[in-house]
């Protein structure tokens, strides 16, 4: 029987939630220590643990079936793979950092100034596009350093929170692009792996749709159930039940999470009681 190989990040920011992405999709994971390579008991999957920057080669020629890495990387890398699905988390963004005493914001500070980043392609592109003549000096670990021991005059790295751009006295002054974790696959799979796939990615979709949605009980008087449910944002059109006190009914719905608490005033002045809301595990269409 075929098996799906998927890539992983061996370690670092997208380990523990690639992780936990595929334990979530009932994908049941045994590793043993320093295990490169792993099959999986109860899906006709393995998974191999790669050095993130090494995956989409290996997904170009077919060594891997599938990976979930970083877009920034598969940009960077330029590899002939195909992104399927966008998984929404570890989102980051590659940006351009100067000194913090370097006081403007202007792209123009870059003409003739050295640049290190372990980024080349992006940001050679970007520089071009932007006009901007820069010497580029490829570094592949902390970048960060760079100014400080003069090797160069700004850095283009990857930012998530800025901790580490501020720690090392750089500030963020231009973002070239953004970037989160995301489902790609070789160009290569065959039928019975693209069916396998489906099925991955079938059980991948219910949890990405349960992840920002809540499941939603409120308690209205009969007589407001269509204006409440004209403010309800939801899947579909709410289930309406009867409460036991005559008059009143129960309603239940499914909706964004940032939705809900644009709306809940809404709900609460056109008459909603009892507001109820619970985590959903997943959700399949």
């Amino acid at each position: 029987m075929s098996k799906l190989k998927i890539a992983i990040q061996k370690s670092g920011r997208l380990h523990e939630d690639s992780l936990r992405l595929l334990k979530d999709c009932g994908i049941a994971i045994e590793n043993g220590k320093d295990q490169l390579k792993v099959s999986v008991p109860n899906f006709p999957m393995e998974i191999l643990y790669l050095r993130n920057s090494d995956i989409p080669q290996y997904l170009e020629d077919g060594v891997v079936d599938i990976a979930i890495l970083g877009e920034n990387i598969l940009i960077e890398k330029q590899k002939k793979v195909e992104i399927i699905e966008k998984l929404g988390f570890s989102k980051c963004r590659v940006s351009l950092a100067v000194p913090k005493e370097i006081e403007t914001d202007e792209l123009a500070y870059f003409e003739g100034k050295k640049i290190a980043t372990s980024y080349p392609f992006t940001l050679q592109t970007f520089l071009n596009k932007k006009k901007i003549k820069a010497e580029i000096h490829v570094i592949s670990g902390s970048v960060e350093i760079a100014p400080n021991i003069g090797l160069a005059d700004g850095i283009c790295d990857i930012v998530s929170s800025g901790s580490t751009l501020f720690k090392n006295g750089l500030r963020e002054t231009e973002i070239i692009l953004k970037s989160e974790a995301v489902l790609a696959k070789s160009l290569t799979l065959s039928s019975p792996k693209e069916a396998i796939l489906d099925k991955l990615r079938f059980r991948i979709q219910a949890v990405l749709r349960a992840k920002n949605r809540k499941y939603v009980l409120l308690n209205v008087p009969n007589s407001k159930i269509d204006k409440v449910c004209s403010i309800l944002p939801g899947l579909k059109s709410p289930t309406i039940l009867p409460l036991a006190e005559k008059g009143w009914s129960s309603l239940h719905s499914v909706i964004e999470e940032d939705k809900f608490w644009n709306v809940i005033d809404e709900l609460k002045n056109a008459g909603a009681e009892g507001i109820l809301i619970i985590p959903i595990d997943k959700i399949v269409l």
